[in-house]
């Protein structure tokens, strides 16, 4: 055992000193090594009979029909064309180009290059809280503070269109939290907690729902066991709102269920119109339990009281919000963006800017927008009503366009009031890329955009959403290459089945004038070295 062990660290050391060889010799060696072919393929010139080999081939190729050339070319064509339509495929659904991917993967570590980390693991486990890899803590997935009922909104979409909004890893995610904020030990399970817990894991709705009644039939009082119905039964916000006030009564002291309810009852009041009530309901709650700043119950408050129109309110929650120590959201900034341009917005004239200049209010207002774009640059396409909107995901995540998404559906109707504010961010909000350094290395106003976002993006929001991305991606390389590969050789083909006699000649005038510098250095070769040498070296 020693000795096997003892000798690894030897064989490590070997093979890690090749590969670096091989990576040295790869860099700076290369010429080295095809001058070293050509001297071999001339000094075995005539051992080889290399001569006869060629005549022969030749005189092959010259009983060759035409046909045979455009059978050549029309094949070359079909397979470089079925190579880019594969390469397309890959790059439209995972962003990246196959050739080079499988290159960089396999390729580039035995050359010495240094392994690309693989994209899977990149997302954070539930509310925000990161896996252990700190080189992509800018890509947590976060709970949806405004995200919909599944009974009342989401499964009625469904009913309608008949596609899912939520993804699985969406639904799954949504589980997890379920699980950690109403069940808390597991160590201390009562009957009917242990059958909830396996409720929130259950793929299929109606399971859940059969566990859920389960639940209650074994305690009349398990609040969490209302709450699902509440979620997934019920069938309209009124329906679920009662089913809210039932667990309310039976919920006790349990502070992670009170704070989930309390809230849930808000919106309801929200979405039924009583928005007072519902503003009131989410004071009371952020004073009750100041402590849960990161269930975002702020955004929630934000957005009624933008639909009160009471702008002196949201300046004084992001007064208190938008600060630099706490974590920013679309939410935040583009609020603060909104109530900027409002103030300007109604008499705002492109080209009275342009003669005059931005006066100060405009200025503030222009530069407020700026910083909301640099934070989620995927937000003003929507707000513009250039993309269209789909229901928010459950889990958003920061800059990415799932929150995009998710504040556009809620707020596009506040800049529609306020009068000139979507004009406004229609002539400036492209400015912002002008001002943000490129490549993204650094950031203007916030950290450099994550290159995570696509891919977590993707695995949030449904597939018949077209993600946007950040910064456009270019055509990879290899896709441009197998393009005109693809179109070059279709177009010989086409020209050999046209022109057979005129492409013969150019053939063989390209042919010879490609070989025309292998045949000068050999006369070279032959000038300098005496025929003795060669002689005796042939006969080696």
């Amino acid at each position: 055992m020693e000795d096997s062990t003892g000798s690894n660290p030897q064989s490590l050391g070997f093979t890690e000193k090749l590969k670096s060889w091989l990576s040295w010799s790869w860099t700076y060696v290369c010429f080295i090594w095809f001058g070293m072919v050509l001297i071999m393929i001339y000094v075995l010139w005539s051992p080889l009979k290399l001569q006869e080999t060629l005549t022969s081939a030749s005189v092959f190729l010259n009983t060759l029909t035409p046909k045979f050339y455009v059978a050549l070319t029309g094949t070359s064509s079909l397979i470089s064309g079925l190579i880019l339509i594969f390469e397309w495929w890959y790059f439209r659904k995972y962003g990246t180009s196959f050739i080079e991917q499988v290159s960089v993967s396999h390729l580039r570590p035995l050359l010495g290059g240094v392994e690309s980390s693989p994209t899977t693991g990149l997302f954070s486990s539930v509310n925000g809280e990161a896996d252990p890899r700190p080189s992509v803590s800018e890509c947590k997935v976060w709970r949806n503070p405004l995200n919909l009922f599944r009974g009342a909104e989401y499964n009625r979409y469904t009913w309608v269109t008949g596609k899912e909004p939520l993804t699985y890893y969406d639904m799954n995610l949504s589980a997890q939290d379920h699980q950690t904020f109403f069940t808390g030990d597991t160590q201390q399970l009562r009957p009917e907690d242990a059958v909830m817990q396996k409720a929130w894991r259950e793929r299929n709705p109606q399971a859940r729902i059969r566990a859920a009644y389960q639940a209650i039939e074994i305690n009349h009082e398990c609040a969490a066991a209302y709450v699902l119905l509440a979620e997934e039964e019920a069938t309209t916000i009124t329906e679920a709102e009662r089913l809210f006030k039932k667990a309310l009564t039976i919920a006790g002291k349990d502070i992670n269920l009170l704070v989930y309810i309390k809230r849930r009852l808000a919106m309801c009041a929200r979405k039924l119109g009583r928005i007072k009530e519902a503003v009131k309901m989410m004071r009371d709650l952020m004073k009750e339990f100041p402590l849960l700043g990161m269930l975002n119950i702020h955004e929630n408050l934000l957005e009624a009281l933008l639909e009160l129109q009471a702008y002196a309110d949201v300046q004084a929650v992001l007064a208190k919000y938008d600060d630099i120590s706490l974590p920013k959201s679309a939410t935040i900034c583009y609020t603060s963006a909104l109530l900027k341009a409002r103030a300007v917005s109604d008499k705002f004239s492109p080209e009275a800017a342009s003669r005059r200049g931005l006066s100060t209010a405009e200025m503030n207002a222009v530069e407020a927008i700026h910083r909301a774009v640099e934070f989620n640059p995927h937000v003003p396409k929507y707000l513009l009503e250039m993309k269209s909107l789909i229901l928010p995901p459950e889990h958003i995540l920061k800059r990415g366009d799932s929150e995009a998404v998710a504040y556009a559906f809620f707020h596009l109707q506040h800049w529609k009031r306020a009068e000139g504010a979507l004009n406004l961010l229609h002539c400036t909000w492209e400015g912002t890329f002008r001002i943000i350094p490129y490549p993204l290395e650094k950031g203007h106003l916030f950290y450099p955009y994550p290159g995570c976002t696509e891919t977590a993006d993707r695995e949030l929001l449904p597939s018949f959403h077209e993600v946007s991305v950040y910064p456009k991606k270019e055509l990879p390389f290899f896709i441009l290459f197998t393009a005109g590969l693809c179109s070059f050789t279709a177009m010989l083909a086409m020209l050999t089945h046209q022109f057979p006699e005129l492409m013969g000649v150019f053939a063989k005038a390209f042919f010879s004038t490609l070989f025309a510098p292998l045949g000068f250095f050999a006369d070279k070769m032959e000038s300098f070295m005496p025929s003795s040498f060669w002689h005796q070296l042939t006969q080696i």
